[in-house]
């Protein structure tokens, strides 16, 4: 008999929005992207993870430029958007 090991995720946070969050960032610039779903300062972490399973994710910008950041928390290309929301 062959036996099967599910192999753990990472966890999803809720859905925020059910579209990509555009945000003008800057070069060199650190931003943290929500990944718990609950910030209240969308796409961006706020603190509102403490205490759970989630983190925020760490992003450097290399160039100023407008950036869509994933608001449903599904994607697998975190933190941007990579059309899971549509899915949903």
């Amino acid at each position: 008999m062959i036996r099967f090991e599910k192999i753990p995720t990472a966890p999803k946070g809720r859905v925020a929005a059910r579209q990509p969050i555009s945000l003008d960032v800057e070069a060199g610039k650190a931003y943290f992207w929500c990944a718990c779903g609950k910030s209240k300062t969308q796409p961006l972490c706020d603190g509102s993870h403490k205490g759970t399973e989630f983190a925020p994710v760490k992003w450097q910008a290399e160039a100023s430029e407008t950036k869509y950041f994933c608001a449903c928390k599904q994607t697998a290309g975190q933190p941007f958007c990579d059309g899971s929301h549509k899915a949903l």
